[in-house]
């Protein structure tokens, strides 16, 4: 599909799960440095119930790269979301974001609604939200950790190589098997002119990311606060991104919130596992 931005269009990819026709929609956004392609088990899992639609933020992926790097920021996604919205062809969506996907699912729930006229509103854009390991709250130490390593990924000669650089720097992704490992490699990753492999997005995501990395932790209460659909959150137990603390104070503010900790895990839970599934699927459907 294309989308605009400032400086001209792009288009953004997108994969869909089940039926095109079914009006009860899912969509699924990755993380500031993954891809759609990181939702095949949860989407084979719930396309029974839903038509899961799981895009390439611009510059991931199989979408575009733009040409102002500096666009690579929330005002850009956000209008890049409510355009794919538009395409389906549905009034509202739920919503399933992990990392930087969560921080979009929060910012295109809390959109204000214009009245319609005669007393009439238009409904929200998202009727269920579920942030994966995110929240109103991004604390200092995850943003300089994901500094280190984010958008400086060198070239791999072979997917051993990539593979064991990704053990590396996703540790906190928690225990996988090797296959699992293999695939959460295989879809972040292309191939050079010369056969080496690179990741998968434009290396310059990181510039707005760095330039505007905050002296303290950065906080979003604004975009919480104007949350009104019910909202899951689910915490890596042992998260550096999104604290304890923080969550606590997610349940005294902001939306009819539900937080799950997932055991033995950091930022962030990747939901391929089925007691994961499992929870997201009972919320969604509950």
């Amino acid at each position: 599909m294309r989308c605009v931005s400032p400086k001209g269009l792009h288009r953004m990819a997108y994969l869909e799960w089940g039926d095109p026709k079914n009006e009860q929609v899912l969509v699924c956004v990755h993380g500031l440095g993954r891809c759609a392609r990181d939702f095949d088990t949860l989407a084979a899992a719930l396309s029974d119930r839903y038509r899961v639609v799981c895009p390439d933020v611009v510059g991931r992926g199989d979408s575009d790269w733009l040409s102002d790097p500096m666009l690579y920021q929330l005002p850009q996604y956000l209008g890049d979301m409510v355009t794919l919205i538009a395409r389906l062809e549905v009034e509202s969506v739920h919503w399933l974001g992990t990392s930087m996907g969560g921080l979009i699912g929060m910012a295109v729930a809390g959109l204000p609604v214009a009245s319609l006229g005669q007393g009439r509103a238009a409904g929200p854009l998202i009727t269920k939200l579920v942030i994966n390991d995110a929240g109103p709250v991004i604390s200092k130490a995850s943003l300089e950790r994901i500094a280190t390593y984010f958008g400086m990924a060198p070239a791999f000669p072979d997917i051993e190589a990539a593979d064991r650089y990704l053990r590396t720097v996703a540790a906190s992704f928690g225990p996988h098997s090797d296959a699992e490992w293999r695939f959460l490699t295989e879809v972040v990753v292309r191939k050079n002119a010369d056969g080496s492999l690179r990741m998968h997005y434009d290396p310059k995501i990181a510039e707005p990311f760095r330039a505007y990395l905050p002296e303290k932790d950065l906080e979003l209460w604004p975009l919480w606060d104007a949350i009104r659909c019910p909202t899951l959150v689910l915490r890596g137990a042992q998260s550096d991104l999104l604290t304890r603390a923080s969550c606590e104070q997610m349940l005294t503010r902001g939306p009819q919130t539900k937080v799950v900790e997932i055991p033995g895990v950091g930022h962030a839970p990747t939901l391929m596992h089925e007691d994961q599934i499992r929870i997201v699927r009972a919320f969604l459907l509950g």
